[in-house]
């Protein structure tokens, strides 16, 4: 293993332990009040088509985003796993077309399924261990997301983040897929060039 793949793993392990350290309780407020926050972006009124994730208990809660989508008539996608790396974009009509799935994460009836092109998604919400100020992400180290957000040319691909996740710099390899803009309780930061 690279010394750098090395250092990304051991990164990876410390943030993820930190995250998961978290109260429940903690957790879900700071979640709510993100979400809020990113409803408030111009990035989320200007969205036809959102992908979301299905959060795990420890990620940042998105139920509340799913339920705008819904209520504000969005398109709201989550990834579907398809291969070792490999997701598609599947649209979540509404919260009863969801059914826990392989590893416990949450996925679509499989009679419900509806796949969207990664070039017609116009925002991304990105899970990752960490993100930095230049805008790099510390993924989850399956590669899932690296390879789609290539695919995904038309999306602005944002990171609702509690704030120990945004550091000064991360490692990097030629492959890491920059992000558009980081939202954090204290701190939001965009790359947008206005």
């Amino acid at each position: 293993m690279s010394l750098l793949k090395e250092q990304k793993k051991i990164l990876r392990r410390e943030f993820l332990a930190k995250r998961a350290a978290i109260p429940h309780e903690q957790r879900d407020e700071i979640s709510r009040e993100l979400v809020r926050k990113f409803l408030a972006t111009e990035i989320y009124r200007d969205a036809k088509i959102i992908m979301a994730y299905a959060s795990t208990p420890e990620e940042i809660q998105l139920n509340e985003l799913f339920a705008a989508c819904f209520n504000d008539k969005k398109i709201l996608a989550i990834p579907f796993i398809v291969g070792k790396g490999e997701m598609r974009a599947v649209e979540v009509p509404n919260f009863d077309a969801l059914e826990f799935g392989a590893l416990n994460i949450l996925t679509v009836k499989k009679n419900l399924r509806n796949f969207i092109a990664p070039a017609q998604i116009d925002c991304i919400i990105v899970p990752g261990a960490a993100f930095d100020k230049n805008f790099n992400r510390l993924g989850l180290g399956g590669g899932y997301y690296d390879r789609f957000l290539l695919q995904a040319v038309n999306a602005k691909k944002v990171a609702l983040a509690y704030d120990f996740q945004l550091v000064d710099s991360l490692p990097i390899e030629n492959h890491d897929t920059k992000i558009n803009f980081i939202l954090t309780l204290e701190r939001s930061c965009s790359n947008e060039v206005h």
